[in-house]
C-alpha cells in the first residue's frame, strides 16, 4: 500500500536563515540613496543612528520572545491570533499581505534600474524584464525553503563584495582623517524629517517575516537568536559604512539620488566599480523579491486554513510541498504593481507594515497575561509596563513620519491616503467574509 506521507522537508541552518534574513530586511544600503537629500549631512547620520535603536531594537526583541514561544507556521499571524482573536489575525494577516505586494513590486523595477548602468535604453523593456524577474522568484519559491535559502547565501556574497571594495578603496585612498558632520536636525522640515524616517524605517523593515516558516528551520529558538543578530549587525554596519563615504566622497547629492550606489562607485573608483554595485544592486533585488515572497506566501495559507481565504490556497505542492497556489497569487498581484514610483511605494509599504507591527507588540503584552507560565527560551527582561513604555519607542517613529507623510504636498500625500484606505479595507474585507459565513450557515 502506498504512503500518503508528504515528503519530507528539508530545513534552514543558521548562516542560511541569517542570509535570508538579511535580504528580508536589507538587501544591501541599495534604496538608502535618497536619504542625504532629505536630511542633509547632518541630519542623514543621526537618525540612521537613532532610528534603528528606537523602532527596531523593540521589534526584534518582540520577535525573539514571540517567536520562541511559538515558533509555528504563520509566525506573527498565529501571534496576534491567540492573543487578541480572528477578527485581529485576519487584519494582521490582511495588512501583511498588502504591504508585502508594495514591498515587492520595488524589486523588479529597481533591478532594470542597475540594469539601466550597463545598457541606458533598456528602461523601453521594464515591463517585461519585470515580470521576468516575478515569475523567476515565484518559480524558486515553488521549489521549497532550502533553494531559497541557499540562493540567498549567494545574493548576499553578491551584493557585499561590491560594498566592501567600495568601502576598502575609499579609505585606502582618502586622504587625512575622516571628519563626520556635526549631527543636527536643524533646518529640516517636517515632511522631510518624515520622507527621511519613511526611508531608514524601510530598509529596516521585516524582522518579524522571517518567522512566518519557523516550522521549516532546524532548533528554531537557537537559530533565530544567532541569524537575527548576524543580520541586524551586518545590516547596521553596511549601512553606516556607506553613508559615511557617500558624504566624504563628496559626491553630488541630487546624483546620488537619483543614479544610485553605482555612480558613488564610478565617482571613487572608475566605471569598472560602478558595474559592480551596479551588479551587485541587481543581486540585490533577486535576493529581496525571493525572500520576502517566501514570507508573505505562508500567511494567506495559514489564512485559509481558518477559513478565512478560499481553501484552494492552502494547497501544498505534491513534490515540493509548499504552497504554490499563494505563491502564484502573489506573483500575479504584484505583476499588476511594477507601474508605481518607488517612494510611493515605499510610503504605502511602512505605513500598512506599522499598524501591523502595533498588532504584534499589543500581543506580546497581552500574551505576557494569558499566557503567563508558559516557556520562553528568549524574554524580554521587562513586566507588562516596561513592554509598554518600549513599546512607545516605534510607535513615535511611526507617527513622526506619518504626520511628516500628512503635512507634505500632494505627491506624498497621495500614496498616504491610499495606505490608510488600505488599512480601512480589512474591516470591509472581514465584514464581507463574516456576511459569506452566516449566509453558508443559514442554507
Amino acid at each position: 500500500m502506498a504512503s500518503s506521507s508528504r515528503p519530507s522537508v528539508k530545513k534552514l541552518h543558521p548562516l542560511q536563515l541569517a542570509a535570508v534574513i538579511f535580504l528580508t530586511v536589507s538587501g544591501g544600503p541599495y534604496g538608502l540613496e535618497p536619504l542625504l537629500s532629505y536630511a542633509g549631512s547632518h541630519g542623514a547620520l543621526l537618525l540612521l543612528i537613532i532610528t534603528p535603536i528606537l523602532w527596531d531594537i523593540p521589534a526584534i526583541f518582540m520577535v525573539l520572545e514571540l517567536n520562541s514561544m511559538m515558533p509555528v507556521t504563520g509566525g506573527y499571524y498565529q501571534w496576534v491570533k491567540r492573543a487578541l482573536g480572528l477578527r485581529w489575525a485576519f487584519f494582521e494577516g490582511w495588512w501583511t499581505w498588502l504591504y508585502t505586494f508594495a514591498d515587492l513590486a520595488i524589486y523588479p523595477v529597481w533591478f532594470v534600474i542597475y540594469l539601466s548602468f550597463f545598457f541606458p535604453a533598456i528602461g523601453a523593456y521594464k515591463i517585461p524584464i519585470c515580470l521576468v524577474i516575478v515569475w523567476s522568484g515565484v518559480l524558486l519559491n515553488i521549489r521549497g525553503i532550502v533553494p531559497v535559502g541557499r540562493t540567498a547565501i549567494v545574493l548576499s556574497i553578491g551584493v557585499l563584495v561590491p560594498f566592501v571594495l567600495l568601502f576598502v578603496l575609499f579609505f585606502l585612498h582618502h586622504g587625512g582623517a575622516v571628519a563626520l558632520p556635526s549631527p543636527s536636525l536643524k533646518g529640516i522640515g517636517l515632511p522631510s524629517m518624515g520622507m527621511a524616517l519613511y526611508i531608514i524605517m524601510w530598509n529596516f523593515i521585516g524582522w518579524d517575516n522571517s518567522t512566518t516558516y519557523a516550522e521549516e528551520v532546524d532548533k528554531p529558538v537557537r537559530t533565530y537568536l544567532i541569524s537575527t543578530a548576524i543580520g541586524f549587525i551586518g545590516v547596521f554596519v553596511v549601512y553606516l559604512l556607506a553613508l559615511i563615504v557617500a558624504q566624504q566622497s563628496g559626491i553630488n547629492v541630487a546624483l546620488l539620488s537619483d543614479k544610485g550606489f553605482p555612480v558613488l562607485g564610478e565617482f571613487i573608483s572608475g566605471h569598472w566599480l560602478g558595474g559592480l554595485i551596479a551588479a551587485g544592486g541587481m543581486a540585490s533585488t533577486l535576493g529581496l523579491f525571493s525572500a520576502v515572497l517566501l514570507s508573505v506566501s505562508r500567511i494567506p495559507k495559514v489564512m485559509s486554513d481558518d477559513k478565512l481565504l478560499p481553501p484552494v490556497i492552502n494547497r501544498l505542492h505534491s513534490k515540493y510541498n509548499t504552497p504554490y497556489v499563494s505563491i502564484i497569487i502573489c506573483g500575479v498581484v504584484v505583476s499588476g504593481l511594477v507601474l508605481f514610483t518607488f517612494s510611493d511605494l515605499v510610503l504605502i509599504d511602512v505605513t500598512i507594515y506599522g499598524a501591523g507591527l502595533l498588532l504584534e507588540f499589543i500581543s506580546l503584552i497581552v500574551l505576557r497575561y494569558k499566557a503567563a507560565d508558559e516557556h520562553r527560551p528568549f524574554k524580554i527582561p521587562l513586566n507588562a509596563a516596561g513592554l509598554s513604555l518600549m513599546v512607545l519607542l516605534p510607535v513615535s517613529v511611526f507617527t513622526i513620519a506619518l504626520a511628516g507623510a500628512f503635512s507634505g504636498s500632494d505627491k506624498p500625500l497621495a500614496p498616504a491616503l491610499l495606505a490608510v484606505g488600505a488599512l480601512v479595507s480589512a474591516e470591509i474585507a472581514w465584514r464581507c467574509i463574516r456576511l459569506f459565513h452566516a449566509r453558508r450557515r443559514s442554507q
